[in-house]
């Protein structure tokens, strides 16, 4: 079935790009890369998932290269010297951040696909070069003469020459006026402050309409933000190492890294000069337009909305299908952040006061789900995750709103128009208002907000999180050459010799880390925590802090170098801590498979955590799990448990073989070719971790507390072993005490049940008497009121809780609803407060309880609100409740 653009759409567009409408739709652009290349000798392989787990320098695959960083690094083997594939991307956080240009251009996307091919030490320039162009020329006939690239200038200061060889091969197909030099910035590419990096030459194409061309030369634009002089394709050429100190060095095996914006080529092949026209986004936006019937094309701003909820649900689609929920951390908070984002343009420029965003999966799967099937598969999760972080979101904002009316109004009493940059960054980072939102609001008032107090509270807290997340890294040191072997599966200590390590600096502290050429020590990954424990020689024992996984690379944390870095040394993990995590690591999996036997097979793994003390795990299920369910988990994993069924490892077997068996493959888990198989009785799972030899080591699981972490999504927290021993010896102990309170009666919940039943009938008694004290007061205050120009004014002094004083002037207005003024100072748990009430002719007359409070409050060191009719204020210094009360008196009279 063939793309075509509606009559609205082809009225846009240059004449002399109609005749490549209706050529190639989306899904058949995107299988012709993949073709070209697989007849080129690569291997096409899957899309890694857009969340990245085991790296901490990144959260989301920002580029079609970082699934395979750790072989550009030399850590992982080359098992194909030539790939390609079509790869889920995300930009919005850190180097990469094209979030707020999306919507407002035509072509900056949150999330978007990277087509890419890759060379490991095979091909070099010539034949990418030479393939990207036949590609885009022979197999798509783009037009050549539209075609721009750019090769890198040179950088005089690294001493870095023009790419010459690159140019000389474009020359083949280009003339020289089309070739461009670039500068650093746009044609030198670096993967981060160090690593690998190389001159770039990017492929640009003019979309303009020839009137256009004729009167502007392309060549001008190109790399000028002009939205229809584009690059579409870059050519990475690795050939560098990027050193902590800034000098380079040359790579032993050489990498071709290019990278082709899906998006954009889609616009470039189907005539259209926005890639939100292309057939990726026109099914996306025609169903935003019909759930919030809206019209795309009428108005800037409703377009704009239209566009960034388009780009936005496919990012928020796909982040959850690969596991990451929105949450207030890390990765979670990113994706929050954009979900809000499209809800906020919803809510101000649609119209849109309901939940709408999770109504657009079925169309995403539609024009998506062929070539990501894992979007199909957990179509209702994402669904139920989105409706319920809408509503949520939806309820925060009305929430800001009226802390916003209530800024609003204080500040029109003063006749200030002027809003506090503090009042509107606490909306923005409390409440998700971006400042635009309230800037909207408060024109609508004739009001502004102070913009650099804003940016100024802004700086403060970017500052605070980039000191707070700084390192300093320095070179690796090499010690020795080889390669690091994990053997911890099989030995808890193993002799070893350093490979490198490096000097790391992070909030100043100093500490290093070790490449260890064979280690026993687990380094953290899939949810298990990583070994500590100690390398010991002849000499020293040096301790080992921590064990995390950096590039595929075991990384040893310690505070401080050997000093002879050259010996053998005997690493020794902590064993108790691992036999800890062993039997918290396997229980997950045993209760894994019990969920499923009791709630049913729609259960799924969403995370997991494990550590010595004790267990998370993070399932798919859409309701509160039973107190009956519960205890029947429980028991089908402690009756496994008791079988002792024996560990039956599978290393390296094929993926194909480990799913025969019955092992299933989570969504947003990125897997080799082989995998490890962890096997207990009829629970298999695949599992890099490390686990009990046999079941009966875990003693015991007891699930701890159950409970929702997103829509669709629970999670349980249990224990195992000893700290089971532990609960039950203290649960023992606190039914013992209980009974010894209770005089040994024989039947505990009867005795409780007794007790209970008459502490809520004394409840009662002490209420009804409470309530007959103070409508005796009431009667007391009224006959005692002195009359002040015709009002009559009560001031009390006592000890009633605030709820009491609230009930009794509610009281009093009930039977004086006229010319009433009341003020009451209480002292109730070393607590002071102040009330103020007045009658509905004294507010018309202009008198406002708030302001009196507020004023009055000051006496007891405190302040408070509410409503002109009633306000309450709490303080600090009890000692000037009676001054508060004459403040009151003196405001009113």
């Amino acid at each position: 079935m063939f793309f075509d653009l509606t009559a609205t759409y082809r009225r846009h567009l240059p004449s002399d790009f109609r005749l490549q409408i209706n050529k190639m739709t989306s899904q058949q652009i995107r299988q012709s890369f993949l073709d070209f290349f697989a007849s080129k000798g690569h291997k096409i392989v899957p899309s890694a998932p857009m969340v990245i787990k085991d790296d901490p320098t990144l959260m989301f695959t920002n580029a079609g290269m970082n699934q395979f960083k750790n072989i550009i690094l030399g850590n992982d083997p080359i098992r194909y010297s030539r790939i390609a594939d079509s790869q889920k991307c995300l930009r919005v956080s850190g180097k990469h951040n094209d979030l707020e240009e999306v919507g407002h251009d035509t072509y900056h996307h949150t999330m978007f696909e990277m087509l890419g091919n890759w060379s490991f030490g095979d091909y070099f320039k010539k034949e990418a070069i030479e393939w990207a162009w036949e590609y885009l020329t022979e197999v798509l006939k783009l037009d050549k003469e539209r075609l721009y690239v750019t090769v890198f200038e040179g950088y005089a200061p690294e001493s870095l020459e023009r790419d010459n060889e690159a140019a000389a091969i474009w020359a083949q197909f280009l003339p020289e006026s089309r070739i461009i030099n670039g500068n650093k910035k746009d044609n030198f590419w670096e993967m981060g402050d160090t690593g690998p990096c190389g001159p770039c030459s990017e492929i640009h194409i003019d979309i303009r309409n020839n009137d256009e061309r004729a009167k502007i030369d392309g060549l001008t634009l190109v790399n000028g933000s002009h939205p229809q002089v584009i690059e579409i394709w870059n050519n990475v050429f690795m050939q560098y190492n990027r050193k902590a100190d800034g000098s380079l060095e040359g790579l032993p095996a050489k990498v071709i890294d290019t990278g082709m914006g899906f998006e954009r080529l889609c616009m470039a092949m189907q005539g259209v000069q926005s890639n939100y026209d292309t057939d990726v986004f026109t099914p996306i936006i025609a169903e935003i337009g019909r759930v919030c019937d809206a019209a795309y094309g009428k108005n800037e701003k409703t377009d704009i909305a239209m566009r960034v909820i388009a780009d936005h649900i496919r990012t928020i689609a796909f982040s959850i299908t690969d596991g990451q929920l929105p949450s207030n951390a890390k990765a979670g908070y990113v994706i929050r952040r954009i979900l809000r984002r499209a809800v906020r343009y919803g809510y101000t420029f649609l119209g849109q006061r309901a939940a709408f965003m999770y109504r657009l999966i079925d169309v995403l799967c539609e024009v998506m789900g062929k070539a990501y099937p894992e979007l199909i598969a957990q179509k209702s999760l994402i669904g139920k995750v989105i409706k319920e972080e809408e509503e949520s979101f939806l309820r925060t904002l009305e929430t800001g709103i009226k802390l916003l009316d209530k800024v609003i109004s204080e500040k029109k009493e003063i006749k200030n128009s002027e809003v506090s940059g503090k009042v509107a960054f606490t909306l923005y980072d409390t409440f998700g208002f971006p400042l635009d939102l309230t800037e909207l609001i408060l024109r609508e008032n004739d009001m502004t907000v102070y913009i650099d107090e804003f940016n100024s509270e802004m700086q403060k807290q970017k500052d605070r999180a980039r000191n707070a997340a700084a390192i300093e890294t320095g070179d690796w040191v090499t010690v020795r050459e080889g390669d690091s072997e994990f053997v911890g599966y099989d030995y808890t200590t193993f002799d070893t010799e350093i490979l490198r390590y490096r000097k790391v600096k992070q909030k100043n502290q100093e500490y290093f880390q070790l490449v260890l050429s064979k280690t026993p020590f687990y380094a953290e990954m899939g949810g298990q925590v990583g070994d500590s424990g100690s390398l010991k020689s002849e000499h020293e024992t040096i301790e080992i802090i921590d064990t995390k996984k950096e590039n595929n690379l075991a990384v040893h944390i310690t505070s401080k170098l050997p000093a002879d870095i050259t010996e053998t040394f005997t690493a020794i993990i902590d064993i108790e801590k691992r036999k800890a995590t062993e039997c918290n690591h396997s229980a997950t999996h045993l209760l894994h498979e019990a969920l499923r036997e009791v709630l049913g097979t729609h259960v799924e793994q969403k995370g997991s955590f494990v550590n010595p003390e004790a267990l998370r795990f993070d399932f798919s299920h859409f309701q509160k799990m039973t107190k009956e369910e519960i205890r029947a988990v429980e028991s089908i994993a402690n009756r496994k448990i008791r079988e002792n069924y024996a560990l039956v490892e599978r290393r390296d077997t094929p993926i194909a073989e480990a799913k025969a068996l019955g092992a299933m493959a989570l969504f947003g888990e990125k897997y080799g070719e082989t995998v490890r198989v962890i096997q207990f009785g009829s629970s298999v799972e695949l599992c890099g971790g490390t686990h009990v030899s046999a079941t009966g080591n875990i003693g015991m699981v007891r699930i701890a507390a159950e409970s929702s972490i997103a829509a669709g999504i629970r999670r349980i927290e249990a224990i195992t072993g000893k700290a089971v021993e532990k609960l039950l010896d203290e649960q023992q102990n606190t039914i013992g005490e209980a009974k010894e309170l209770l005089n040994n009666a024989p039947d505990m919940l009867n005795a409780l049940k007794k007790i209970a039943d008459e502490n809520a009938d004394l409840k009662k008694k002490m209420e009804a008497f409470q309530q007959a004290q103070i409508m005796a007061l009431r009667d007391k205050l009224l006959a005692e009121a002195k009359e002040v120009k015709g009002v009559k004014v009560i001031s009390y002094e006592g000890t009633l809780t605030a709820d009491q004083t609230k009930t009794l002037a509610f009281q009093i207005r009930n039977i004086q609803p006229e010319k009433l003024f009341f003020v009451a100072g209480c002292l109730a748990d070393v607590k002071p407060s102040l009330t103020v009430l007045l009658s509905d002719d004294l507010v018309a007359a202009g008198f406002n309880a708030v302001n009196i409070a507020r004023e009055a409050a000051k006496e007891i060191q405190g302040g408070g609100g509410g409503q002109p009719f009633f306000a309450s204020a709490g303080g600090k210094n009890a000692s000037g409740i009676e001054k508060a009360l004459a403040k009151a008196l003196q405001l009113f009279i």
